[in-house]
């Protein structure tokens, strides 16, 4: 594990932060930065990540299905097995918030897929299917509002007045699931959309989903209450050794008429979906301080035959660089 905590360092400190000189590239760079700078704002400056800044890493393998080699040439499809990296987590920049609130949905797992060289994938989804917002820009005015609606502000506070005229983003805050049973024991799904392009060419757009082999399970309200503030981590430093956490990784299809770009519209689940394989998680990282540290995921880190189809890709993919670095 060191010698892969070694690697990811360096990818991550090799990152590229988007050139600020002039141009696209400019703009990129400085909405990047305000994005960032907004995540602080709203969740406050804890030296940790900007977002979903509690967390527990584990190791195992990705385990291809037959049909992902169909739809997609990437090589992680095409080989045995591949190692990878996941780091579920916690909703906000707050690297304390209590595991059983609300605050803490929706949760995160975010998938590094070390397949070497060009072949690597990094995937970050979260366990509700869809996002608040359209637009990078859109979720900034959205942090803003949060920012400003803190402890002490009369109601209706500026984030009570957004949400009355933003309803998927009032959806997004008001409809999560209660706390689950354990972080393998929830969906997550990856909001953002991709291009599959398999070795005839053929291109299908799709949104990724991880479906827990354990089934879905949460906690009612008295029960979430009794399990503490920080039952996650160790709920899962129990499971796995008892035997591998596995997740089944589908890859939902857009149909005529799915909105390819807009992260805030979910795809109905009668959507064709197929099985590109399983991850099976083995074992929790012993070192998760050094590991945290260096564990830099990028969204748009994408090997051949796989390409980005949401605009917000190319904004999270310029964040995400200066939120590590501010970290380190």
């Amino acid at each position: 594990m060191a010698e892969e905590i070694s690697s990811i360092r360096s990818r991550a400190q090799s990152a590229p932060i988007a050139d600020s000189s002039s141009g696209p590239q400019a703009a990129l760079a400085d909405e990047a930065a305000a994005l960032v700078a907004d995540l602080h704002a709203a969740f406050g400056s804890h030296h940790a990540r900007a977002v979903h800044a509690k967390g527990v890493i584990l190791v195992g393998t990705f385990t291809p299905a037959d049909e992902a080699g169909t739809l997609c040439r990437a090589e992680l499809f095409s080989k045995p097995s591949v190692p990878v990296t996941v780091r579920f987590s916690n909703f906000t920049g707050i690297p304390d918030i209590p595991d059983n609130i609300g605050a803490a949905n929706p949760r995160g797992m975010a998938i590094k897929f070390n397949v070497g060289d060009s072949g690597d994938l990094d995937i970050v989804c979260h366990s509700f299917n869809g996002f608040p917002v359209s637009t990078a820009e859109e979720f900034g005015h959205l942090l803003e509002n949060i920012a400003m609606s803190g402890k002490g502000v009369p109601h209706p506070t500026p984030l009570d007045k957004y949400l009355a005229n933003h309803p998927v983003a009032q959806r997004f805050l008001t409809t999560q699931k209660p706390p689950p049973v354990s972080y393998a024991t929830t969906s997550y799904f990856g909001v953002n959309s991709f291009a599959f392009i398999s070795k005839s060419e053929a291109r299908t757009f799709v949104r990724f989903q991880f479906a827990p082999t354990a089934g879905e399970h949460y906690l009612d309200a008295s029960v979430a209450k009794s399990m503490g503030s920080n039952y996650l981590a160790p709920e899962i430093v129990k499971r796995v050794a008892e035997g591998p956490v596995r997740f089944d990784w589908y890859a939902q299809h857009a149909a005529e008429g799915d909105r390819i770009e807009d992260p805030s519209v979910s795809w109905p689940d009668t959507r064709v979906s197929t099985l590109l394989g399983t991850i099976s998680l083995q074992e929790v990282v012993r070192d998760q301080l050094i590991a945290d540290k260096a564990l830099h995921f990028m969204p748009a880190t994408l090997p051949p035959g796989v390409e980005a189809a949401d605009p917000m890709l190319a904004i999270r993919n310029a964040a995400y660089p200066i939120s590590y670095r501010q970290r380190q």
